[in-house]
């Protein structure tokens, strides 16, 4: 049996804003030698594009180069983390766009992110959603409903205005510790994260 830190952590990347949170939260796995297993959508692809200096193929190149990390493609269904068999440490979306929450919250899996999400809800691991949307409709709400009945952690990327102001590089980085958190692979926020009651 492997232990939990043995176990990969999925990081699946879908097509919303957003990013530069799923960047540095592989970074930031890979830098406490933690198995990591991506797959990006098509439109995660385009978005990071639009959206980071760095393009994704050259992420994934850089990354490649740590021992702990692999990636499969969307369409791959015969992925191992496709198999509820496969053990791993749970999953992470990030960020999750409204159409992924769809498809998952109504069990629909053509690919190969939502079947690994899928796979991680029927199996009881710990899945956490960072899902990028605003306003949100009821729709959207009621679709992180179903999903938060079912076990997944809701994890909307809301900046910690108790730190006082913050770059975008604090807030994204206080979201990655905040999923960290959430899926079990550090115990608590670093101590410059942590509310402070007489700083107030």
């Amino acid at each position: 049996m492997t232990s939990a830190s043995s176990r990969p952590l999925i990081v699946g990347i879908s097509g919303a804003s957003g990013s530069i949170i799923s960047r540095e939260l592989v970074d930031a796995l890979l830098e406490l030698e933690r198995p990591v297993v991506v797959v990006a959508s098509n439109a995660a692809r385009m978005v990071w594009q639009e959206e980071l200096d760095e393009s994704y193929n050259a992420a994934v190149a850089r990354w490649s180069e740590h021992p702990y990390f692999s990636a499969y493609a969307i369409s791959d269904l015969f992925a191992p983390i496709a198999s509820g068999t496969f053990p791993t440490a749970g999953m992470i979306i990030a960020p999750a766009s409204m159409n992924t929450v769809a498809s998952l919250a109504h069990g629909m899996t053509p690919n190969l992110l939502l079947r690994a999400a899928d796979v991680t809800l029927k199996e009881r691991r710990p899945l956490t959603l960072i899902p990028r949307e605003t306003p949100l409709h009821a729709i959207h709400l009621e679709n992180l409903l179903t999903l938060s009945r079912l076990g997944a952690t809701i994890l909307p990327p809301e900046p910690p205005f108790y730190l006082k102001p913050l770059d975008m590089d604090g807030v994204v980085r206080f979201v990655v510790q905040r999923a960290l958190v959430a899926s079990g692979v550090i115990d608590g926020l670093p101590d410059d994260m942590q509310y402070r009651d007489h700083e107030r």
